[in-house]
């Protein structure tokens, strides 16, 4: 035991200094996924916007804006004396919906809601300084 504690002792390193984390904002958030097919566009019969529909750009958004419509699943009704909702899934939560509330990023404005669908128009550009209104519909879906 004195042969051992006679040798001499073993040196440490320190330990190595590494550099500062640094934030990194994601910045393309609101383009189209990578994950997600491209839309293949045929140039000749595409459809012309009209110069007249556009979006009100001077309106607040609403919440569930900020969400793309893919996102969202319809998964019920309510009704009540002032009128019929929709139930949505999506955008953190289960969110209740009206006509004339605004789902999705293109502007799409609920015209509809019936016991088994939700219709939706977006009004989307048409690549040549037009904009053209969309009907999308969230079906309601079974639970299975």
């Amino acid at each position: 035991m004195a042969e051992q504690k006679a040798r001499p002792k073993g040196k440490i390193e320190p330990l190595p200094v590494f550099p500062p984390y640094e934030a990194f904002t994601y910045a393309a958030s609101a383009l189209r996924s990578p994950f997600q097919p491209p839309v293949r566009i045929a140039l000749d019969d595409r459809e012309r916007g009209n110069r007249d529909v556009r979006p009100d750009e001077g309106r607040p958004k609403q919440y569930l804006e900020s969400f793309s419509i893919d996102e969202f699943i319809m998964v019920g009704t309510l009704s009540r004396a002032d009128g019929m909702y929709g139930l949505v899934r999506g955008g953190g939560g289960v969110h209740r919906v009206g006509i004339g509330d605004y789902l999705g990023r293109n502007h799409g404005r609920i015209i509809a809601i019936d016991g088994a669908e939700l219709q939706v128009v977006e009004i989307v550009p048409d690549g040549v300084g037009g904009w053209l209104e969309r009907p999308r519909t969230l079906p309601l879906k079974e639970r299975s």
